[in-house]
């Protein structure tokens, strides 16, 4: 990471718009390699309901709180009579 960091650095002033389609492509490939390492993986398999079950009651409490959290922060700016 770090070597890609300062291979970065060095050549920032050149122009790379192939390296945007090159990460894409490897984030997609290595995407489609772990589905087949979770697919290959028989206690994964078997266990899929409950772990679906598990996160979507967390993906559910997440998006529960982020709005209850977003309107009490608008009703808190923007709450009639407050002074500025």
């Amino acid at each position: 990471m770090l070597g890609g960091m300062l291979l970065g650095f060095l050549l920032r002033r050149r122009p790379m718009p192939w390296v945007q389609r090159g990460i894409t492509a490897l984030i997609w490939l290595l995407l489609f390699l772990l589905g087949i390492e979770v697919g290959g993986n028989r206690r994964i398999v078997e266990g899929l309901a409950t772990l679906g079950l598990e996160a979507a009651l967390i993906s559910l409490a997440g998006l529960a709180g982020s709005c209850c959290t977003a309107w009490a922060l608008w009703y808190w700016l923007y709450r009639k009579g407050r002074k500025a």
